[in-house]
């Protein structure tokens, strides 16, 4: 049995490959956005479709970690790095491979710390710790 939410052991969430952490941090970013917009905004559901898509995408991400990447622990910047620097099989759509390559380290953060159970550090970066 599985519970949505279970904590996983830092040493065995630090060994998983990078690019596994981004995909949890993918997600987790999508439901902050979509929640986010959904507790802050009383557009229709199109309309907030457009807003996340636009805030989820590899070019903004790549701005917003600019803005965080110096809020980060040691341990976070490696986890950035690691990602960053992974090899990956899909490319950008939209972006470029820098702006890829950055959104993917900063999912991997998010990935670690959700897994981790570390919400309230997550919630910290995600509000440029407000």
């Amino acid at each position: 049995m599985f519970n949505l939410g279970e904590k996983m052991d830092k040493n065995r969430a630090l060994n998983l490959n990078p690019v596994v952490l981004a995909f949890v941090g993918d997600a987790v970013y999508s439901l902050f956005i979509r929640e986010r917009l959904t507790f802050f905004s009383d557009c229709k559901a199109g309309e907030l479709n457009k807003q996340a898509t636009k805030d989820v995408k590899a070019t903004a991400q790549a701005e917003f970690v600019k803005e965080i990447y110096p809020l980060f622990t040691e341990e976070e910047e490696g986890i950035f790095r690691r990602a960053r620097n992974a090899k990956k099989t899909t490319r950008a759509k939209h972006a470029s491979v820098m702006e890829y390559n950055m959104a993917t380290g900063f999912e991997a953060v998010l990935g670690f710390l959700y897994l981790t159970g570390d919400i309230d550090r997550m919630n910290f970066l995600l509000n440029k710790g407000n």
